[in-house]
């Protein structure tokens, strides 16, 4: 009998350690009553105390959530029609418009930064919670037209032309087949861009202005200032939020599956 080797289990093992034991450091840390968390002064609940009563952040986190709102919704629609419109039409300018949606994957978040800031100066725009917004949906887009790009990659165009042959015009068609078909990726696209807007910090940072700092932005502020424990108590309300979101797509996904015969 040959023996497994338990290299496979222990690089998995170190892996797993290597991405969660500082967030539950993290975790433990934003329960901790010292201050630089070097050490244990004991279990506490101050800086959840004085996290809730901390007026800037909670802007900052309304600054947030409102970008990324609206940032998720407009490149949701935005993307999706570019990857069908992709996906739809043949032509030599295709290349060209594929070059396009791709630019924005490959290129440094500090170049789209730098490059945003100077069309907005340009454009003699001030700079706040518009241009962050407009910024957050020019990159966001093209991550959700990827994602919907694949998932029409697998998708059966005799389907529309069997609905055309019996008398479905392109809105029926689009609304009743090709959306639904296409929903899963749809979703996956928007889920991250809104992560991706809420966690956006290059750019974000070049194009806010006075009264749009966004919650990357002030974390990044309240580092330079010593906050750790405050950021230690906000990261773990926001793994909590995340973690419970997860779980209600996953209950939400379980109760919408059809039941197997």
């Amino acid at each position: 009998m040959i023996k497994q080797s338990k290299l496979p289990g222990l690089l998995t093992l170190g892996t797993l350690l290597f991405f969660y034991l500082p967030i539950i450091l993290l975790v433990i840390n934003s329960f901790n009553a010292s201050r630089t968390g070097g050490s244990w002064g004991g279990f506490t609940l101050k800086w959840y105390e004085q996290l809730f009563s901390a007026r800037e952040i909670w802007h900052a986190l309304r600054n947030t959530l409102v970008v990324a709102v609206i940032a998720t919704a407009a490149s949701t629609i935005i993307g999706t029609t570019a990857a069908i419109a992709l996906h739809r039409y043949r032509g030599r300018l295709q290349n060209a418009h594929y070059f396009l949606v791709y630019t924005p994957l490959v290129v440094p978040e500090i170049l789209l930064g730098i490059s945003m800031l100077l069309f907005f100066v340009a454009l003699k725009v001030n700079l706040g919670l518009t241009t962050v917004i407009l910024a957050h949906i020019t990159f966001c887009i093209s991550y959700v037209a990827m994602a919907v790009l694949s998932r029409l990659q697998d998708f059966d165009v005799t389907i529309i032309e069997a609905a055309r042959d019996l008398g479905a015009n392109s809105w029926t068609t689009t609304w009743s087949i090709l959306i639904p078909v296409i929903f899963p990726g749809i979703m996956a696209g928007a889920l991250l861009a809104f992560t991706l807007s809420i966690d956006d910090f290059v750019i974000s940072f070049f194009v806010a202005g006075p009264g749009s700092t966004t919650l990357p932005i002030h974390i990044y502020s309240m580092i330079k200032r010593g906050s750790m424990p405050l950021i230690n108590a906000l990261s773990t309300i926001l793994l909590a939020i995340t973690f419970l979101a997860i779980l209600a797509y996953q209950i939400i996904s379980r109760h919408n599956r059809p039941a197997e015969d």
